[in-house]
């Protein structure tokens, strides 16, 4: 059995021409001014885009990330984006096909590690020990016979997973402003595991389209006093 903690991958190649491929849409086919498009022009178009809540023009630059979570995370990332954000594409390990007990699996189990629950605490003891015996029962299951798609019947939520989930721009943000900088309340704790800081590096990564998100996420933690329990995270600006 293996105990991991959940992380994210972005997938997609980032070269610093994305928000010059949104200008350049935007500036030649809306408004008809590709005149106006200079080598340093398409921060500020693109600012002023998000100010002006004219956000379609996002949608032509798109981001595919792997989220490497547990099976109940991945239930909340596909069921509940599939009914908010439509222009959303999933891929998901299928536990169908997928026999654990084969060598590229490393005959084991693996667990995401709970953020909420500390280690060595009992609640922690329990949950560990439920694992170690979902993966007893689960390879025993295959030992007797049973194909995949019969033996995943024992499996937890705390299984892991991998998610890749594809949109646009526009979409992102919409994520983001939801399971990140808590546009609607907080989301699951396991869920800004992964949000938060992934919101961090797209920031770091891509220019302008995701600044006000993450400033309205550092300005709620400056502003609240620190979580009690769940997940909460810790940035620095420009970090």
């Amino acid at each position: 059995m293996k105990i991991i903690n959940a992380s994210t991958e972005i997938l997609t190649p980032i070269t610093g021409d994305e928000i010059r491929r949104i200008e350049y849409v935007g500036r030649r086919t809306c408004y008809k001014s590709g005149d106006k498009i200079t080598d340093d022009s398409a921060k500020k178009f693109v600012e002023n885009l998000i100010k002006n809540e004219d956000e379609e023009v996002l949608k032509h630059s798109s981001l595919s990330v792997k989220f490497i979570c547990d099976l109940g995370m991945s239930h909340e990332l596909i069921d509940l984006e599939l009914i908010r954000h439509h222009l959303t594409s999933f891929a998901q390990v299928s536990t169908k096909y997928c026999n654990y007990n084969k060598d590229k699996f490393e005959n084991e189990l693996t667990f995401i590690k709970p953020i909420f629950l500390e280690e060595r605490s009992d609640s922690y003891e329990y949950w560990e020990n439920a694992m170690a015996d979902a993966e007893i029962y689960y390879l025993s299951m295959l030992d007797s016979g049973c194909t995949p798609q019969e033996a995943r019947s024992v499996l937890p939520n705390s299984i892991k997973t991998e998610v890749v989930m594809t949109a646009n721009y526009r979409e992102w943000r919409d994520f983001f402003w939801l399971k990140a900088a808590r546009k609607t309340g907080p989301a699951h704790p396991q869920m800004e595991e992964l949000t938060v800081p992934l919101l961090k590096e797209v920031v770091n990564k891509i220019p302008v389209v995701f600044d006000d998100i993450y400033r309205s996420l550092l300005s709620q933690q400056a502003d609240n006093d620190p979580a009690k329990d769940g997940y909460q995270p810790t940035l620095q600006p420009g970090a």
